[in-house]
């Protein structure tokens, strides 16, 4: 057991669940595992998981709080967010699942760029930094001696769990691209979908959901 954490299955459990719930980073690895292979969806996977480790450093810090807790902070994060989002949605739907060509990006150049998208997708997240702020401390003893070591501890253990996950979702997402003939065309529906989404996640965030603000 961790010190400082209690009912750990529990948490591995409720992690689990909110790891397999469909939002904007398993629509990114699913994106880029029908447009270019697990190799990409995978990157994307573990961008993702790196993200998750800002959030949880920051919420350690208390800078978390203090977003919360600000409004212009938080709006500052939640437009960077939101830009981002509509950004990598017309990236996508201009074409980021278009089947590999000789002048495409290398294999290496393609998963550092599916990692730098998942890690920003994430980290940049302003509901994600909420998240660890009200999910991870119903976990921690309120009389246990370095609360912040706890917070670090189960936010590894939620980062790395979900990282299992998400990169077994692009094995999945890249076998049936596999077994589906015109792999190319696939991917680009898929990439062009997701796009779509993410632009309108972005709209969302930055307009309504910042009425309430």
């Amino acid at each position: 057991m961790i010190p400082g954490v209690h009912d750990l299955p529990l948490f591995i459990a409720a992690g689990l669940l909110l790891n397999i719930t469909p939002g904007a980073d398993l629509a990114l690895i699913g994106a880029r595992s029908a447009g270019h292979g697990f190799r990409s969806g995978a990157a994307a996977a573990l961008g993702v998981g790196a993200g998750c480790f800002v959030h949880v450093t920051a919420a350690a810090l208390g800078l978390s709080a203090l977003i919360a807790s600000s409004a212009t902070a938080f709006t500052v994060l939640r437009w960077l967010g939101a830009a981002y989002l509509v950004w990598l949605g017309i990236g996508l739907l201009r074409g980021g699942g278009a089947a590999a060509d000789a002048s495409a990006p290398s294999p290496a150049m393609t998963a550092w760029r599916s990692f730098m998208q998942g890690f920003l997708t994430n980290a940049l997240n302003p509901k994600v930094a909420l998240f660890f702020l009200a999910f991870l401390p119903q976990f921690i003893d309120a009389n246990a001696p370095h609360k912040g070591w706890a917070f670090v501890a189960l936010g590894t253990v939620f980062a790395f769990n979900g990282t299992i996950v998400n990169v077994a979702f692009a094995a999945l997402v890249a076998q049936m691209r596999r077994a589906v003939s015109g792999p190319g065309s696939i991917g680009r529906w898929v990439s062009r979908g997701v796009g779509a989404l993410f632009v309108a996640l972005g709209v969302r965030l930055a307009f309504f959901e910042g009425r309430g603000a």
